[in-house]
């Protein structure tokens, strides 16, 4: 992210005055006016504004936690349960895995922009449950404490810092494994791998770069038939993912692929603009410069309503028009294929989603997995505070493809009159790129018969242990796991940050 210096605090406190002249602004207190600039950026710029009731009636100073971050977390709360989705009855941002938080939006303290950037400072891994009793590594970056310590996918944790119950409960013990993997600074884990072998590896969190491409290659299926597979787990900043995925559709074209598996099972969005380019390098040469998606923001904005957005980017009149925001597709690279099949999972959000939703109507689209996050809003970063410690992530915008489709709120159910494909569960089991992994070997199976069903003999090299939650339940308890990742389709005006 480009270094944003946010305005002072008494541009806010001045703001404030103006806004509100029967009441006195208090700008000794930073905490409430950190409060106060929340509930002002979002009653400007949110999607679902016109929910936000006045600010005394709202009260935003009323928001009170152990912390500034907790007491802004306990306030965007408030106001994303405002709006109410009238198909569903719920607010836009009911998250029914965790009814206590937003659905989207949240307040970082720069954790989550560094990872934008591609910069993780953690263990470098992320657990999983395939059953009760079965807790895996679901994926591990390169580079990062885990990845050199030789942990991969697949890997069966035992025991967490000399703590063998690990048992599925949905409260004290999934609660141990959350704290001691992602709010922890140093953690001792019992392993057995996928080769049978133990281990006991000791790891501390670390800054690392990631590589968002988890691992590509080329299948040869016979008759003429060459698949390109990528596992892609983070739309990263495109600065950052551009070369890594420059560097493996190369690879496809030189080894002249002619299908395409993209692995977005784990993703859960960053960079809008990577997701263009993942598209531009997936859409057949000849929807080159035709609509790929449009963007909407609220009226305020398209009114050119937006004096503290101004103060933030070097926005002008009409840039939030949907005239102006209408994105066409820049094809990249050579690769030619007329099909692409999308490996999902309930994990699958945002930026993933929108690479998907724009590519539905240009080629034939097929996804394997389970019903995706449902995210079709995306979010510019707002920094609020003293030189910007929080970031503001919420909706601010919708996007609508060219054939005018979007509004996935209840996610994309692969195998759907929608979304063609298959609903099948994940296999933690085997490694990505392994083709007899079952999500990847239903896309394969499909390019070599033309059906998805898998043989019995196919079958028995897929463990059982992957089908002992419901798909349903396996949807539920890895979202659950996932408390510390955000979705995210963050997009940043036209004009330079100030």
């Amino acid at each position: 992210m480009k270094k944003i210096v946010p305005f002072s605090l008494l541009f806010l406190a001045a703001a404030l005055s103006s806004c509100h002249k029967d009441r006195k602004t208090d700008v000794s207190n930073t905490s409430d006016l950190l409060k106060d600039s929340l509930y002002l950026y979002e009653k400007e710029d949110y999607l679902w504004n016109d929910a936000i009731p006045a600010y005394v009636a709202f009260n935003p100073r009323s928001y009170n936690g152990s912390s500034d971050l907790s007491s802004l977390s306990k306030e965007i709360f408030a106001i994303s349960q405002l709006k109410i989705n009238t198909s569903t009855t719920k607010p836009y941002e009911y998250y029914k895995v965790d009814p206590t938080v937003p659905k989207y939006s949240f307040v970082d303290d720069g954790t989550e922009t560094a990872s934008l950037n591609g910069t993780n400072d953690d263990f470098g891994f992320a657990p999983i449950y395939i059953n009760p009793t079965d807790l895996r590594i679901k994926y591990v970056y390169a580079g990062s404490p885990a990845g050199l310590a030789g942990l991969q996918r697949g890997d069966e944790i035992t025991s967490i810092n000399g703590n063998s119950d690990l048992t599925y409960d949905g409260g004290g013990n999934v609660n141990f494994v959350i704290n001691s993997v992602y709010y922890s600074p140093a953690i001792t884990l019992a392993i057995t791998k996928l080769d049978g072998s133990t281990a006991v590896i000791t790891l501390n969190t670390n800054s690392y770069s990631v590589n968002p491409v988890l691992t590509n290659k080329v299948f040869d299926m016979g008759s003429g038939h060459k698949v390109a597979y990528i596992a892609f787990n983070s739309f990263t900043e495109l600065t950052n993912a551009q070369s890594k995925l420059d560097a493996a559709f190369n690879y496809f074209i030189a080894q002249g692929a002619n299908d395409l598996v993209v692995d977005l099972r784990y993703n859960g969005g960053g960079s809008g603009k990577t997701a263009e380019y993942l598209d531009d390098l997936i859409v057949p040469a000849g929807k080159d410069n035709s609509l790929m998606y449009t963007s909407y923001y609220n009226s305020s904005l398209q009114n050119d309503n937006y004096p503290l957005l101004a103060k933030k980017y070097a926005v002008k009149s009409g840039d939030f028009l949907p005239q102006n925001n209408r994105v066409n597709f820049s094809k990249k690279l050579s690769l030619a294929v007329s099909r692409v099949f999308f490996i999902v999972t309930s994990a699958t959000a945002s930026s993933s989603e929108l690479s998907i939703n724009n590519l539905r109507p240009e080629m034939n689209v097929q996804l394997i997995g389970d019903t995706t996050y449902g995210k079709p809003v995306g979010e510019i970063p707002i920094p609020i505070g003293a030189q910007g410690q929080f970031i503001i992530f919420s909706p601010q915008l919708y996007v609508l493809n060219s054939a005018n489709q979007g509004n996935y709120y209840a996610g994309m159910a692969p195998g759907s009159t929608d979304y063609p494909g298959l609903l099948a569960a994940d296999d933690v089991t085997k490694d990505f790129g392994d083709s007899t992994e079952m999500l990847l070997n239903h896309a394969l199976n499909y390019v070599k018969t033309g059906t998805y069903a898998i043989t019995k003999s196919q079958m028995q090299g897929i463990s059982s242990n992957t089908r002992a939650f419901s798909l349903h339940q396996q949807s539920v308890v890895g979202l659950a796991m996932e408390k510390k990742k955000y979705k995210l389709m963050v997009f940043k005006p036209k004009g330079k940050a100030h």
